[in-house]
């Protein structure tokens, strides 16, 4: 399992559009993705979750991936939350 925290520094959080792209990617991977936040998770790959977690800026998450592309699941992942949240 990979594990990596990662601190929203956009404005808007983690809101639709970038959310929707954050999504596709993720689905990209057969691994399981869980994105955590105050005691509630939820899976990358289910947009409707993703924004019920209401992921506001200055706030941290916590990345957990778990499978046989891990590695790559997990760099790819989180070089596009850097790049984009």
């Amino acid at each position: 399992m990979k594990e990596f925290t990662f601190n929203v520094t956009d404005e808007n959080g983690i809101h639709a559009r970038p959310a929707g792209l954050l999504v596709k990617e993720a689905k990209t991977f057969s691994s399981s993705i869980t994105v955590e936040k105050d005691g509630k998770s939820c899976d990358m790959k289910k947009l409707l979750k993703l924004m019920g977690m209401g992921i506001k800026q200055g706030e941290t998450i916590t990345v957990k991936i778990e499978g046989e592309d891990e590695e790559a699941c997990a760099s790819k992942i989180e070089e596009f939350l850097k790049a984009n949240f």
